[in-house]
């Protein structure tokens, strides 16, 4: 299985190499970091990231190989990108993987082309398009046009939600028996873990998510403004560039008091089992873990009606979507949330009992496995016979 530049025959069936634009803390990143912990019992397991952080740590400290290479890193497309793909081809050449898992945009776009350079076949796993409505236009057109072209190169593209895939295939991207629609999942946490939504004053709201692009916080501070009681907090967990904008929006509102800036955190469930309301504001989304992680906690989930969040929560019944950018709307949606604590109770026994029905670790592992398997046979049989 000769590449155009002849990098790779037909690599050890044995190996699958992750590539990944951020090696910090996100939703992509945990799910990357989910399956290396995971298929390394079957698999030789590598990373390629374009910057250090917790999930190159945490691979590390698993004893997988891992490879920075920094240009990956840059969201943005540039000149030094011609050398991050001769960096990647190095690193399949050096480690030889049977299969490239490919994972957000950028990363995406080049591990495809890398993989398919070396000949070795590649699976994209989509955590959200880059042409999703509520992405700037100009961005939104660029993204599109590259990943028209990228989609050429994936032997499956996994969504994690039935919303990217619809939206894909109105766009012109991918074909429909190359899209596979494997949702998000979290592994279970003991009982200790699990909120009392019902019980216990002020009533505390989170929000788990960096301050960056596709977040919204700014609107959910203006939202909870007009909310005077009863009493209630909210905390932030994450950082990013616009974390700064946020803390002055609470402080010019008066809610200096009220919100409170945590900073990146490493023990979000036990955080989430002390609160009562979980939010999400946000301009577009993929399935975020997040959402996956309130719900099975035992929290009510109100959140942007973007991307695939309504897969997750049901409205009305798990908590509430609120479109994109309605700050009413969701004002009202905390206040009936914030007044009445049967409500929240009820809700949050409903969240849990969707995740554990239809979003747990287990389940999308081996959807997963079923995609790399089926991708490395129909590699196999295609693999010339030698002699």
């Amino acid at each position: 299985m000769g590449g155009a530049f002849g990098v790779v025959r037909g690599g050890n069936a044995g190996c699958l190499l992750y590539v990944i634009t951020s090696g910090e803390t996100g939703g992509a990143q945990s799910h990357v970091l989910h399956c290396c912990t995971h298929f390394r019992g079957e698999y030789r397991v590598a990373l390629a990231a374009g910057t250090g952080g917790y999930l190159v740590e945490r691979v590390r400290a698993l004893g997988l190989p891992v490879y920075v290479l920094p240009g990956l890193g840059r969201n943005r497309p540039a000149a030094g990108d011609v050398g991050v793909l001769g960096g990647l081809l190095r690193v399949i050449l050096d480690f030889r993987p049977a299969l490239v898992c490919c994972h957000s945009t950028k990363a995406g776009f080049l591990g495809r082309l890398a993989a398919r350079l070396a000949g070795v076949p590649a699976v994209f796993t989509v955590h959200g398009w880059g042409f999703s409505e509520g992405v700037p236009a100009v961005r939104r057109a660029a993204v599109l046009r590259a990943e028209r072209l990228a989609a050429r190169w994936a032997d499956r593209i996994i969504c994690v939600s039935a919303y990217d895939r619809e939206l894909a295939l109105r766009s012109g991207v991918g074909r429909p028996d190359q899209m596979v629609v494997v949702r998000n999942g979290v592994p279970p946490v003991g009982a200790e873990l699990r909120a009392r939504p019902g019980e216990g004053s002020p009533v505390r709201l989170v929000m788990v998510a960096r301050f960056e692009a596709p977040k919204d916080h700014v609107l959910l501070i203006r939202a909870l403004a007009g909310l005077a009681a009863p009493e209630w907090e909210l905390w932030l967990v994450g950082d990013g560039r616009l974390e700064e904008k946020a803390r002055r929006e609470a402080a010019g509102l008066g809610l200096g008091d009220r919100v409170r800036f945590l900073g990146p955190r490493h023990d979000v469930p036990e955080l989430l089992a002390r609160c009562h309301v979980f939010v999400l504001t946000s301009h577009w989304e993929g399935l975020p873990l997040t959402v996956l992680e309130a719900m099975r906690a035992g929290l009510p989930v109100v959140a942007s009606d973007v991307g695939g969040v309504r897969e997750a929560v049901a409205d009305g019944e798990t908590g509430f979507l609120v479109p994109r950018g309605d700050a009413a709307r969701l004002r009202q949606r905390l206040g009936l949330l914030l007044e009445d604590p049967v409500l929240r109770a009820r809700m949050g026994a409903a969240g849990h009992a969707r995740w554990h029905a239809r979003f747990t670790l287990d389940r999308m592992l081996r959807e997963t496995e079923v995609v790399y398997r089926d991708v490395l046979e129909r590699a196999r049989r295609k693999r010339p016979v030698p002699g």
